[in-house]
């Protein structure tokens, strides 16, 4: 029994190798995509969490405040407490580098202290003097730090501190620092004084007595901090769950959205083994019922059609197990752990193989093969022989099928989920309503092909009823697409799965991409902006700089912006607080609105306005009163309405400057919009500002340049998702060629019969390519129906439950044209090809088994 099931399995591979080829490469790339995004995410996690926790060493408790600063008179109170051994200051600064350099993160740090808690982080000084590590200007580099600056010891790096220059000398380096992080440790008092942090810390680590259970310690702390400082500290362990959700809920929207778009081309697979096993089964009926009538039992005849799919999965998901780790090596490698979307940037994770994930997608991969040939093993088992063995019964198999309420439920089921809230954050429901549009899609085709090509030969019929000479081609094409719609339905799957696929996620991309071009153009109103050339945190303007920006010739007004970060939830990312001037009277035109304003009833209350997903994660609504984390203590704000913003997706909130300044004191800015006189360039105008004492730190750029390099940026962040979508679309005309030509080549007696009524060899092939026409073009336009609802659920269900933020639907008709096109070209030349060669035995061979 096993030689001839094994010989049957082979003897098919043999017969049709690039239809089983094609199926295996679906599912090896949809296997080999998702294991690689899961290796890189879960090794570029592990590799940040590890990092981050070796900057707290052997801490036991760590008390960081709501803001990223808060005054250095707590860290007594903490030191003496008797639980306590050691209380280590730590500040940490995001040093502005001049000329547009990513900041670099430098840890002030009490070396006395430090070396208890933490030892890796002390410098060893290249003079070999110990005491080097106090020294004002000393700084040590981590190995990926000076490699990254080019820089030895005993070299100068300059920071920015406002518009002014520093520089700090290379002393020694961080021996011990984890590969590709980069930092610098340099002694606390003098990270104080040449920042601008006299008098600040950023957090104190603790170290507890022996004996001290540290969970009690950590909960009687918190109580007392947030008695007698409401809202001001954070209390947390540096390996607690509060830290790791923090760093987990920065990615994990965007690694579970790569992770199940690398499964659409899986998802596809599992619809090409079903063409592939429908087909195959369609074609041996005969055999199969010889089979049986000789003595081969159902259950036996039932396991052979799921052993062959299930060796297509199996060889699809150890290529793509293989595959997904060599790109995800590949992809360490050379461009890093974050995927272009910037979360994991600064470490340098290696890729770890993990055994679990590869039996699960190994899992997933035999899965959906056995899935797609389930329909067709159990046609095939319950078949009658007397039944099959008689030539034409394929339909009549083919209709039990295309039932059409399994269909209608799939569909009406699918309506039901898209209605439904997230689950834990994610848009499970969602992927659910996806993958049931695609099976009801795709499960009612047969019905559809019936109904338009009946339809369809029924108006041709009427139309040539009064013509003398009928055309033989389109009207033998219609006759037989009207009654194997069967057939017809099982070519459709793979065409309908991957252009409907290919549509949502083009769909999808392009309405993101136009929302945030559109969002860029009402943000950006002013004529030009000016910022400090450096990213970090400590450059800045001062309010001289900004008068000075202001008296400009050419600069009609100047409004400014002051950047910040605060901590509304232990358990989550800081949210981004912007301090802008705002016209009270006319806030749109500082923001984006989403929605109606709410009339403030408390005059009293300085107002906010949030944005989606910072609403979203902390369920605000407009006149609700948000607490603020301001100049240590809680503000109530008055939340005035919710505005769109693309470039935080963990949140912000949108203040005006002057409240800003009247309860911080910080008059600084970050960036100014620029308006200039009537009459004056843009290009005088910028002279002008570089001609300022700061000017030459000033970066100045025209909203159009702004415009462009946001878009740079977001196309690299969705470069996996386009790598993505072209492979759909590569995966899709493979299949349509492979389902086209098994299917053409399967009716090679049908060829013969019309040869012998007399229909020619070029009537045949323009059968063929009408056919293959008609029924790519069915699909296509299924197809788009079918994309466009998934695209719906895409846009309004998963990417606001992943990622808290709205966008209009947007359609890009080239890009879809051009797929359509190559489909359509594909599916008539591969029925051309396929042809040829079934016509290429003659007609007295083609029709032998008949006799």
């Amino acid at each position: 029994m096993r030689t001839l099931m094994r010989w049957l399995l082979l003897g098919e591979w043999r017969a049709h190798p690039v239809r089983a080829v094609t199926a295996i490469a679906a599912i090896t790339v949809g296997v080999a995509l998702g294991f690689a995004i899961h290796l890189i995410n879960a090794a570029a996690f592990n590799e940040f969490s590890a990092a981050v926790q070796s900057l707290s060493g052997q801490a036991d408790v760590q008390v960081a405040g709501t803001e990223p600063l808060f005054d250095e008179d707590i860290y007594a109170r903490l030191a003496q407490r008797p639980e306590v051994v050691v209380a280590s200051p730590v500040l940490e600064v995001n040093a502005s580098l001049p000329g547009g350099k990513e900041p670099l993160k430098v840890l002030g740090l009490d070396v006395f202290r430090v070396g208890y808690i933490a030892p890796d982080l002390i410098g060893a000084p290249a003079s070999g003097v110990a005491g080097d590590t106090l020294g004002s200007d000393a700084l040590f580099l981590s190995p990926a730090a000076q490699q990254w600056l080019a820089a030895k010891a005993g070299d100068r790096i300059a920071f920015m501190t406002g518009t002014e220059t520093i520089g700090l000398r290379v002393a020694g380096s961080l021996q011990r620092a984890r590969v590709g992080q980069r930092l610098a440790v340099m002694d606390i008092g003098a990270a104080q004084w040449r920042f601008g942090r006299l008098g600040k810390l950023s957090r104190v680590d603790l170290k507890l007595r022996d004996g001290v259970d540290r969970n009690a310690f950590q909960a009687a702390l918190a109580r007392e901090l947030a008695r007698d400082f409401p809202g001001r500290f954070r209390v947390g362990q540096p390996n607690d769950t509060d830290q790791e959700s923090r760093t987990s809920n920065m990615s994990r929207a965007y690694r579970v959205n790569l992770s199940v778009l690398a499964l659409v081309a899986l998802f596809t697979g599992a619809f090409l083994v079903f063409s592939t096993q429908a087909l195959s089964v369609m074609r041996r009926r005969s055999q199969f019922a010889l089979l049986r009538v000789l003595g081969f039992e159902r259950r036996h005849l039932l396991r052979q059609v799921l052993v062959e799919g299930a060796a297509l999965g199996v060889a699809g998901a150890l290529l793509g197990i293989a595959g997904g780790y060599a790109i995800a090596a590949l992809a360490l490698r050379f461009f890093g752990g974050d995927l272009g979307a910037g979360y994991f940037a600064g470490v340098q994770p290696d890729v770890q193989f993990t055994p679990i994930a590869a039996v699960v997608y190994f899992a997933l991969g035999v899965g959906v093969a056995l899935l797609g040939c389930a329909a067709p093993a159990w046609e095939a088992a319950r078949a009658a022989p007397a039944i099959a063995l008689k030539s034409g019964a394929d339909e009549v198999a083919l209709a039990r099928l295309a039932r059409p309420w399994p269909a209608i439920a799939c569909l009406a089921v699918a309506g039901v989920l898209s209605l439904l809230p997230p689950v834990a954050g994610l848009p499970v429901f969602g992927y659910l309503s996806i993958a049931l549009l695609l099976v009801g899609g795709i499960a009612l085709m047969p019905r559809i092909a019936a109904a338009t090509f009946r339809f369809a030969h029924a108006r041709w019929t009427a139309a040539m009823q009064q013509r003398t000479a009928i055309p033989a081609v389109p009207t033998l094409t219609l006759a037989r697409l009207a009654n194997a719609s069967g057939q017809a339905g099982i070519a459709l799957g793979g065409v309908l799965s991957s252009f409907s696929l290919m549509v949502a996620m083009a769909i999808m991309v392009a309405s993101f991409r136009v929302s945030v071009d559109n969002w860029i153009l009402q943000v950006l109103p002013a004529d030009l902006y000016a910022r400090i050339a450096s990213a970090g945190g400590t450059a800045g303007l001062t309010p001289r700089e900004q008068q000075a920006i202001r008296a400009a010739p050419g600069i009609a007004r100047a409004e400014f912006l002051r950047l910040r970060s605060v901590s509304l939830a232990p358990d989550r990312p800081n949210v981004a607080l912007l301090a802008r001037d705002i016209d009270p009277a006319q806030p749109e035109k500082s923001m984006v609105l989403v929605g109606d304003q709410v009339r403030q009833a408390n005059r009293a209350l300085p107002r906010a306005w949030v944005s989606e997903a910072m609403a979203d994660l902390y369920r605000i609504r407009p006149g609700d009163t948000l607490p603020l984390p301001l100049a240590g203590t809680a503000v109530p704000f008055f939340v005035a309405g919710i505005w769109r913003d693309y470039a935080r997706v963990s949140g912000a909130a949108m203040i005006e400057r002057a409240d800003y300044i009247r309860l911080t004191g910080d008059a600084d800015a970050s960036d100014a919009a620029l308006w200039l006189d009537r009459g004056a360039s843009a290009a005088d105008a910028t002279e002008a500002l570089k001609r300022l004492p700061f000017g030459a730190t000033l970066d100045i750029e025209a909203p159009s340049a702004i415009r462009a390099l946001s878009l740079r940026i977001f196309d690299r962040s969705f470069a996996v998702t386009y790598l993505l979508e072209a492979i759909a679309i590569v995966i899709g005309l493979f299949g349509v060629a492979a389902t086209f030509s098994a299917q053409t080549l399967a009716r090679a007696r049908e060829f013969g019969m019309l040869r012998h009524i007399g229909v020619t060899r070029g009537q045949i092939l323009g059968i063929l390519a009408f056919e293959g026409g008609a029924l790519t073009g069915l699909g296509i336009a299924t197809g788009f129906v079918l994309g466009w609802a998934i695209s719906l659920i895409l846009v309004h269900v998963v990417n606001p439950q992943s990622f808290h933020w709205t966008m209009q639907m947007h359609y890009p008709w080239p890009l879809l044209g051009t797929v359509a096109a190559a489909l359509l070209v594909a599916s008539m030349l591969t029925a051309l090809g396929a042809g040829r060669q079934a016509l290429s035995g003659g007609p007295i061979r083609a029709v032998r088994e008949d006799w």
